[in-house]
């Protein structure tokens, strides 16, 4: 009897480093990301609908503005490519729960997309091996294959190429949520546009940021954090230095524009500290709204 429901929670992201190399002639820029996955979770449940039926997508939760219920979704898109490569007609419904922001910085589509990849080998017993999994979440944008696994990760390439960073202890975030996105194709462009006369090497690891992770020092990860793309994020949007400046201001172990922005996330010593900052953001007036979290977490998983 063929499981009829499945649920998949999956996890939004910060990146702790994100280094940018010179734009290549495909249009692309090699990235090295330290990614961590945070306890903000989008929960995407797809149901078994009658044959022929087609597939369709509903979207509900706190973060749902400018999300698309229709093939433009990359849950939607995930499912285009398994029914390809697996020669499988799909009949389903799938409702995506949002808590993670949308256009934030947070991979919200990209896990997404992760959760229903994990879903549709679960409801129709494909048997998909991780590898085989990372394939096809390759093809759906460089974030997609991080949220299958979750963690701690390095990103190469066009940050699609994986390897589990030596990380220990748990790091407590706040994060400054903005009501309105940021173009990731935006926030590229005026990144070249910044950096049109100066001379950019290809990415490497943060040295520092390592050996923080590996020691488990709250407060060197902090210092440590660093985003090429954060000045281009600042530029687009002049708003996010004043939200920096206060988060760090109000005592903050290090603060960093997470991805292609807007969020802004703040690494604070502990849970009491994160709600004590939580606090001053809110009350400062400059931010729109304030979520706390903790990472490492894993990545995306069948939870019913």
């Amino acid at each position: 009897m063929p499981v009829k429901s499945v649920t998949v929670r999956v996890p939004a992201k910060v990146n702790l480093q994100l280094s940018v190399g010179p734009k290549e002639s495909d249009g692309f820029h090699n990235l090295v990301s330290v990614f961590q996955a945070i306890s903000i979770f989008d929960d995407v449940t797809i149901k078994l609908s009658e044959p022929g039926a087609g597939l369709t997508i509903s979207i509900s939760g706190e973060q749902t503005h400018g999300v698309p219920a229709d093939a433009n979704n990359l849950a939607a898109k995930a499912v285009s490519l398994i029914s390809k490569e697996y020669d499988l007609t799909v009949d389903a419904h799938i409702e995506i729960k949002k808590s993670i922001p949308v256009a934030g910085g947070m991979a919200g589509g990209s896990a997404d997309a992760a959760a229903t990849i994990v879903g549709i080998d679960y409801l129709y017993s494909l048997g998909m091996s991780r590898e085989e999994m990372v394939e096809i979440a390759t093809q759906l944008g460089s974030d997609v294959p991080f949220m299958l696994s979750g963690g701690t990760a390095i990103g190469r390439g066009h940050g699609d190429q994986l390897t589990a960073a030596l990380s220990r202890g748990t790091y407590h975030w706040v994060l400054a949520l903005s009501t309105v996105g940021l173009s990731t194709p935006a926030v590229y462009a005026e990144c070249d546009r910044l950096r049109a006369e100066l001379e950019i090497v290809e990415p490497q690891t943060h040295e520092a940021l390592m050996q923080a992770l590996l020691a488990a020092d709250a407060p060197a990860v902090g210092a440590a954090l660093v985003n090429d793309l954060q000045a281009a994020a600042c530029s687009l949007r002049p708003a996010l230095r004043l939200v920096l400046d206060v988060g760090q201001e109000y005592g903050a172990l290090g603060a960093i524009v997470s991805g292609s922005g807007p969020t802004v996330a703040f690494l604070v010593a502990d849970e009491e500290a994160g709600l004590d900052l939580a606090v001053a953001l809110t009350s400062s007036g400059v931010v729109g709204s304030v979520a706390r979290a903790y990472g490492p977490v894993a990545g995306a998983k069948v939870i019913t």
